[in-house]
């Protein structure tokens, strides 16, 4: 499977056990960074991996940070992408089953990383169930598409 993950300092320790996982499982890994420690902002970072995974440069991809929230946002504000932000494999499996989530989103800070490379497996393992689901996934598109036709919200 060709893959494509990013993660701010925060998540790069567990960004760099994912990548090593992966590759070692035999999957294609384009990792677009951060590289280092050193503090860096998630939002382009995780941007980038939705846009790669969306525009067909990857099946799936995997963002991480400290708790893993902000990054699935990035993520979903990217027009097609669908980030689920995992804690366990119950949480990785419906992600896929149900939503048909494109990218995985991992909290560094949440969870070890024994567990983390569990949730991968799982949400690359897992198959789109369609069904009943399929319904659901065209209104969320009819939302986003909705949103991106109107004007920029007003602040609150």
């Amino acid at each position: 499977m060709r893959l494509v993950i990013g993660s701010d300092h925060a998540g790069f320790e567990l960004k760099e056990a994912v990548v090593r996982h992966l590759e070692d499982g035999g999957h294609q890994v384009v990792d677009v960074g951060t590289f280092s420690i050193e503090p860096v902002d998630y939002p382009p970072i995780c941007a980038d991996v939705a846009r790669r995974v969306v525009r067909g440069d990857g099946d799936r991809g995997i963002v991480i940070g400290g708790s893993g929230q902000g990054e699935a946002i990035a993520a979903n504000k990217v027009h097609g992408a669908r980030a689920a932000l995992c804690h366990d494999e119950y949480t990785s499996r419906l992600s896929r089953l149900h939503n048909d989530a494109t990218v995985l989103s991992l909290g560094a800070r949440v969870v070890a990383t024994a567990l983390a490379l569990d949730i991968v497996d799982v949400f690359l393992a897992t198959e789109f169930e369609g069904g009943r689901h399929v319904a659901r996934i065209a209104e969320l598109a009819a939302i986003e598409a909705e949103e991106c036709a109107g004007s920029a919200p007003s602040a609150p």
